[in-house]
């Protein structure tokens, strides 16, 4: 197995992980109950995705 033969600097290490941040996920608010809904998801709150009724929620008496 490959050892290294030398330090690498703070700056090259860093450039590696450059890509390696968490992102935010995009968000957006529901075209029917106006929740705020991840992207390209069902609406938790009301079951609608794209103006259309995908999952039909119970209603809490």
């Amino acid at each position: 197995m490959a050892n290294p033969k030398h330090r690498h600097s703070r700056t090259r290490r860093d450039k590696r992980r450059t890509h390696d941040k968490a992102e935010v996920p995009t968000l957006a608010s529901c075209s029917n109950c106006g929740a705020t809904v991840v992207y390209h998801t069902i609406c938790p709150e009301c079951g609608y995705y794209r103006g259309k009724l995908v999952i039909e929620k119970k209603v809490a008496v």
